[in-house]
């Protein structure tokens, strides 16, 4: 049985709820992963579509946990309806990014202060000018907090989030490499202009899987490995945010 909900695509268990700080994965696999590796009581909220999502507790703190899909649409129907119809105040995007500077390796974690994006979606906002969808700064702080105490090897500032995975433009990466971009990836700039839009938190961290000018990459299994330190980066975040 479900509980009755004004969104087509998350429909809560009876009984269950969400937390208000919510962890999104792109595969809904991986949210299935990180609640029952790293939730204490995960309960499984909602599986329509099998976009599974889980609310446990780390650290004594209730904390949720669920999949959005790959790219800044599936990003955004998601963050908008957890946001906006389920009492949301942050959301903190957990993912892999492709490393475009060479002083960012594989398996290192990049912490996104800002996004920019070929993404015509910010000109829904019809602000005069262009919008810099950026992170929250108290989450973005603790983040690095945690990772400093974590002892992983972390780097803060601007990724590429691109509406692209087969970019018809041969140069787009090394464009962006140019203005300083640290990595590239498909969903942090829709995170932070939805947070923005609704006046809520967003920060979007992410795990090194592969550099795009060496050809370095991690295995499928590697990946799996290799994103404990940033989902516990994340998990920290999530519990020590004043939400």
């Amino acid at each position: 049985m479900v509980t009755s909900s004004p969104s087509a695509s998350i429909q809560l268990k009876e009984g269950t709820h969400i937390a208000k700080v919510v962890l999104m994965p792109g595969d809904p696999l991986r949210a299935k992963y990180v609640a029952e590796h790293y939730l204490d009581n995960p309960v499984l909220f909602n599986d329509v579509r099998n976009m599974l999502g889980y609310t446990g507790t780390y650290e004594g703190k209730e904390v949720s946990v669920m999949g959005s899909g790959m790219g800044m649409p599936s990003f955004t129907l998601y963050a908008y309806e957890l946001f906006t119809f389920f009492g949301v105040e942050a959301i903190i995007r957990i993912g892999s990014a492709g490393a475009i500077q060479d002083t960012v390796r594989v398996r290192d974690v990049v912490i996104a202060m800002a996004s920019s994006t070929n993404s015509a979606m910010g000109k829904a906002y019809s602000l005069p000018g262009v919008i810099a969808p950026t992170a929250t700064y108290d989450m973005l702080k603790e983040a690095v907090k945690a990772a400093e105490e974590i002892g992983v090897r972390t780097h803060v500032g601007t990724v590429f989030t691109s509406d692209f995975f087969y970019h018809p433009d041969k140069e787009i990466n090394q464009k962006a490499r140019d203005l300083g971009h640290l990595a590239v990836e498909m969903e942090s700039a829709a995170l932070y202009l939805t947070a923005m839009q609704l006046h809520k938190k967003a920060l979007a961290i992410f795990t090194i899987s592969d550099h795009i000018f060496t050809g370095e990459a991690l295995s499928a299994a590697d990946r799996q490995d290799s994103f404990h330190e940033m989902m516990e980066v994340a998990l920290k975040t999530a519990v020590r945010s004043d939400i």
